[in-house]
C-alpha cells in the first residue's frame, strides 16, 4: 500500500489540481473528500458530516485553490450516508449531482433522526445510545439541512472540469444503495467513496456482496495510481485487493454458518477475524452478515437499524 501521502488531518495536494481531504482514524464519521481543480473550474466530490468540519474543509481547498475553489461549481456525492452529504448546503450555488438511488436514500435519515439516535430512551436503551455516541458523539447534527441532488443519472455521466474529463460510474448497490466512483484519468487518480475502506471495515447497509466484490475489481481495472477511498488513507490497488479479501473471507464464513444453522447474529460473533481483527470498527460484521444470511436465504429486505445498532453495541460491549 503507498506510503507517498502521511495519513494526517486536513488537505493533500495530489498533483495536476487534485486535492484529497482526509479524516483519521477514518473510522465512524470520520470520512474523506476530494477537489478536481482545472484552470478557474473546481469539481467537489463529496462535504463531510457536520457544518463544521465541512467549512474548515472548504476554507483550506479556497487557500489551496483561491480562484477554482471560491465558487465550486460541482458537487458530486458518492452515496447518501451524511457523513459525505451534510455540509452541501454551504457549497452555495453548485450543481449537486448523485445517483438516482442515492438521491432517494438521502433523505431516508435526516440529520435531526441521527441527533435523536443518540439519546437515551425507553426504546433506545442504555448501551445503544452509548454505542452511538460513541460513533457519532464528535460530530454536531443541529442546524444541518438536507440539500438533495439537483441533478442525477443512472450508470455513468461524463463531465467537464476545465478541460479534464471526469467520468462518474454507479457501481452499487454495494455500501449503499447507490454508489458511484469519481474517476479522473488525465490524474490517474480515483475517487471511490465507500466502495473503498482502508484499515477500517467496510459496512454493507445494501449489497448483493457480488455487486461489491465487482467494485472492486473495476477500480483494479482502472489505470490509476491514486486512489482516494471514502475512510482511510489515500491507498493504490494492494489496498482495493484487501477491501475485496474481507468480503470474499466474510461471505466464505458467514455461509458456512447459515449452512450449519446458526443465526445470523451467533454467526457474526463466532466468526474469528484473523487478520481483519485490526481493522477499526470490527463490530461491523454484524451489519455484514445480516445483509448476507438475507442473500442466502433469498429473502434480504431493509436493514433493521435499531436490531443492527444493538447487536454492534453488544459486540463492541457498551
Amino acid at each position: 500500500m503507498t506510503k507517498r501521502w502521511n495519513y494526517t488531518s486536513g488537505l493533500h495536494a495530489l498533483g495536476n489540481g487534485a486535492y484529497a481531504w482526509l479524516a483519521p482514524d477514518g473510522n465512524w464519521g470520520w470520512s474523506n473528500a476530494g477537489l478536481i481543480v482545472d484552470g478557474r473550474e473546481a469539481l467537489l466530490v463529496d462535504t463531510l458530516f457536520d457544518l463544521a468540519m465541512t467549512n474548515e474543509m472548504l476554507s483550506a481547498m479556497r487557500a489551496a485553490e483561491p480562484r477554482a475553489a471560491k465558487d465550486i461549481g460541482t458537487l458530486v456525492n458518492t452515496h447518501a450516508n451524511g457523513d459525505h452529504t451534510h455540509g452541501n448546503e454551504l457549497v452555495h450555488g453548485a450543481e449537486i449531482i448523485a445517483s438516482n438511488a442515492s438521491a432517494a436514500e438521502m433523505v431516508e435519515i435526516p440529520p435531526a433522526m441521527l441527533a435523536a439516535m443518540m439519546a437515551e430512551t425507553d426504546g433506545n436503551p442504555a448501551p445503544i445510545a452509548r454505542f452511538l455516541q460513541h460513533a457519532f458523539g464528535a460530530f454536531d447534527f443541529n442546524g444541518i439541512t438536507l440539500t438533495p441532488p439537483t441533478r442525477t443519472f443512472d450508470k455513468s455521466l461524463s463531465l467537464k472540469v476545465g478541460n479534464k474529463n471526469v467520468e462518474l460510474k454507479e457501481l452499487g448497490p454495494a455500501h449503499t444503495r447507490g454508489d458511484i466512483i469519481v474517476h479522473v484519468a488525465e490524474d490517474r487518480t480515483v475517487f471511490t467513496g465507500d466502495i473503498l475502506f482502508i484499515d477500517s471495515t467496510p459496512i454493507m447497509w445494501s449489497g448483493p456482496i457480488q455487486n461489491w466484490i465487482d467494485a472492486c475489481d473495476y477500480i483494479t481495472g482502472l489505470d490509476v495510481e491514486t486512489i482516494v477511498p471514502g475512510h482511510g488513507p489515500i491507498t493504490d490497488k494492494a489496498g482495493v485487493a484487501a477491501v475485496k479479501g474481507y468480503l470474499e473471507f466474510v461471505r466464505r464464513e458467514a455461509r458456512h454458518r447459515y449452512d450449519a444453522g446458526m443465526d445470523a447474529f451467533e454467526a457474526a460473533r463466532d466468526i474469528a477475524l484473523g487478520d481483519y481483527e485490526s481493522w477499526g470498527d470490527a463490530e461491523r460484521i454484524v451489519v455484514n452478515v445480516d445483509r448476507l444470511y438475507g442473500e442466502f436465504s433469498g429473502q434480504p429486505g431493509p436493514p433493521d437499524i435499531q436490531k443492527l445498532f444493538a447487536q454492534m453495541a453488544a459486540i463492541a460491549k457498551f
